[in-house]
């Protein structure tokens, strides 16, 4: 059992695979009991919650730990190649088997195989796949002998495969046999404190990656907009954060979220969750107005709200719906940083007046408004910008690149 114990902590998969929240042990203790039962387990969860990490623990800590483990992401097989690749093929099987070739079955035999993605695998190869987790017999691509394997195979998935056997694409005794158990990996956002103890790993992995003399602290705006994040990949999500931001204090980055106190560590101060959030980032197309048939209102009927001003919700006299928003130009809600100040970067609400006036150019408009967005912001944050850019919906950094365009007008 020692040298057992050893070679499960010596894989670097295992190393990463910490946690204390009830959810997480509650999870690794299902797969220290089931790995010991020599059947096959099939792993569900969301992606980036670490199936791979608990396929490894399964296989280290069963009977067969000193044999090989496997693995194989049947999501990146291309359908041709599928039978091939699982069940090895004889010398001449195709174009291009110059020789005989063990398939994955073969090479994991008195082991583990880990099958990735398993709802990905076509399904004229399901049939054979049955045949040998049934009875461990399998036939090279191009062979007439039966090869005979002993193989634990370990699954997972992502998908929902009882709603895939429901629609024909996955076949129900396949599914029944790879269930003998099912455990599902927590998401992140389930597992309370581990976010922060697992963020603290990671910065002190890419801190010793990076040959940094100090691991980054975490400071405590940066850790509580950690802990309110959803987390939809998870940790890979997680990870991904976190090592961007050791990065870029490595790299001289320490104005993109980062600081340096005399005499102490460096510090996060900003977490980039979103590195998609960028200010050019294009939006949605923005349709052509179609031709007026109408002359345009007077003056008069701008003043009593019946003219260009009038919003999604208003009806003309006539009882016809005016068209959407979207289609009535200037259309400024495709851009994050138009957003007035208290709205979120979605928000759909009628932009500055001046912003409509006849004979305005577009680009015009838009400065106008990001100028009014952004005093407004100010004023409302007491001229602090990390809480403006979080009125307006933006990041840090992007708040910063749109006060630097308007720079000229903003200051005295």
């Amino acid at each position: 059992m020692h040298d057992r114990t050893r070679a499960a902590a010596a894989s670097p998969a295992l190393a990463e695979a910490i946690g204390q929240s009830d959810a997480f042990l509650a999870f690794q203790e299902a797969l220290s009991r089931v790995a010991r039962v020599e059947r096959p387990v099939l792993l569900v969860g969301e992606r980036g919650t670490g199936k791979e990490l608990a396929a490894a623990r399964l296989h280290y800590l069963s009977p067969r730990w000193q044999g090989p483990l496997v693995v194989l992401d049947c999501a990146a097989l291309a359908p041709s190649l599928a039978e091939a690749e699982l069940f090895g093929h004889e010398a001449g099987a195709f174009t291009g088997a110059g020789a005989r070739r063990a398939g994955r079955f073969e090479r994991a035999d008195g082991g583990t195989l880990f099958l990735d993605e398993v709802g990905n695998i076509p399904a004229g190869v399901q049939d054979k796949l049955l045949r040998v987790v049934e009875y461990g017999m399998l036939e090279r691509v191009g062979g007439t002998q039966p090869v005979r394997v002993d193989v634990r195979v370990v699954a997972a998935t992502n998908a929902d495969l009882p709603a895939m056997v429901a629609q024909g694409r996955f076949r129900a005794d396949l599914l029944d046999r790879l269930s003998f158990e099912v455990l599902a990996a927590p998401p992140l956002r389930e597992r309370g404190d581990d976010v922060a103890l697992l963020a603290r790993h990671f910065a002190a992995s890419m801190a010793a990656e990076l040959d940094l003399p100090e691991t980054p602290e975490l400071a405590p705006a940066a850790l509580a907009q950690l802990l309110a994040h959803p987390w939809p990949g998870n940790v890979r999500e997680l990870r991904n954060a976190v090592e961007r931001a050791v990065a870029r204090l490595a790299g001289g980055g320490m104005r993109q979220g980062g600081t340096r106190q005399t005499g102490r560590a460096p510090r996060i101060e900003h977490f980039d969750l979103d590195p998609f959030a960028w200010p050019w980032r294009p939006g949605p197309a923005v349709p052509h107005p179609a031709p007026a048939t109408q002359p345009p209102p007077s003056t008069g009927a701008m003043a009593d709200g019946a003219g260009p001003r009038r919003g999604p919700g208003t009806v003309p006299p006539d009882g016809a719906a005016f068209p959407p928003r979207e289609a009535t130009p200037p259309d400024t809600t495709a851009c994050p940083a138009a957003a007035p100040a208290g709205f979120t970067s979605g928000h759909t609400g009628a932009p500055h007046p001046e912003s409509l006036l006849p004979g305005v150019p577009l680009p015009e408009a838009v400065r106008q408004l990001e100028l009014s967005a952004l005093r407004a912001a100010l004023a409302r944050a007491r001229h602090n910008r990390r809480v403006a850019a979080e009125l307006l919906g933006l990041s840090y950094d992007q708040f910063r690149g749109l006060y630097r365009r308007h720079r000229q007008d903003m200051e005295p």
